[in-house]
């Protein structure tokens, strides 16, 4: 229901909302000299690093080795474009040192299961 979520484009129009509150309450301090509009740019960048850094933590949670090595397992079980799928979603849901501990039980086999339906599917939504 929340697939977008996931997406890329929706992290970055995220990060433009944030940046276009902080742009606005910055040039409004500076007309007025308010202190409400500082407490506002503390809020907004506080809540920004609360919302995005998980998703910053998984993307960079993993070497291009780690990433390569992944994929080679991947390829040799599946397809090239199914492997590119699910490896984009284990690295954003996982970091490395999460994946290295879970990767053999049945939680995350279930996520394996559930992750190669969706990109399997080949419906809009």
């Amino acid at each position: 229901m929340f697939d977008f979520l996931d997406n890329d484009w929706f992290i970055i129009g995220l990060e433009v909302v944030f940046l276009i509150i902080i742009i606005y309450d910055v040039k409004k301090y500076i007309e007025t000299r308010k202190k409400d509009y500082i407490v506002n740019i503390v809020l907004t960048l506080g809540f920004a690093i609360w919302t995005l850094s998980p998703i910053y933590t998984s993307y960079f949670g993993w070497e291009n080795i780690q990433k390569e090595k992944m994929l080679l397992v991947c390829n040799e079980d599946n397809n090239e474009t199914l492997c590119t799928c699910l490896s984009d979603t284990i690295f954003k849901e996982y970091t490395y040192d999460e994946y290295m501990k879970i990767k053999d039980l049945s939680e995350y086999m279930e996520f394996i299961k559930d992750s190669k339906e969706d990109c399997l599917d080949d419906s809009w939504f």
